[in-house]
């Protein structure tokens, strides 16, 4: 059962864990437009800027939402359009096995924290690949692949 003796880890889950979540998917795709030569932003969250540095801006509501932007890459093509959309999850997914592996190795104890990390991370990739359109010009990072392996389209803006 859920009760109050369960909030503080729902609120270590909902400020901390799921924006780190964010923050790698992201990373994934912000890895994957630099190594092609791109250049990128990112924004976590909504609302009014708390912070600005360099390509990053965290908005007052920073565990909300989260989006990269990306234009120039260098190499152009199919594939590396692909790579980036599809590197959010790539990132995800590896990271939950890194974790996974460092506890096995003894290296950390299984906590509930890393728990949630791995169950939101999960679910984050699960729903990025679902190819489905969020507004105009604003599609899933599945929408986006398959727009580009089967019509060649590009779409700059990624969750």
């Amino acid at each position: 059962m859920f009760g109050l003796s369960d909030m503080p880890s729902f609120f270590v889950a909902l400020l901390i864990v799921l924006p780190l979540v964010a923050l790698v998917h992201q990373l994934g795709h912000i890895f994957f437009a630099w190594l092609f030569g791109g250049k990128v932003s990112f924004i976590l969250g909504r609302g009014r800027t708390l912070l600005k540095i360099g390509f990053l801006e965290i908005k007052t509501v920073y565990f909300i939402d989260s989006f990269c932007h990306y234009e120039d890459l260098a190499v152009d093509n199919k594939l590396t359009h692909s790579l980036v959309y599809a590197g959010g999850v790539i990132f995800n997914i590896v990271s939950v096995f890194i974790l996974n592996s460092i506890i096995l190795a003894g290296y950390l104890d299984p906590k509930m924290y890393f728990y949630q990390y791995a169950y939101f991370s999960v679910y984050y990739a699960f729903f990025a690949v679902l190819p489905i359109q969020y507004g105009e010009n604003h599609p899933s990072d599945g929408k986006a692949l398959y727009d580009v392996i089967k019509y060649g389209t590009r779409c700059d803006l990624i969750d």
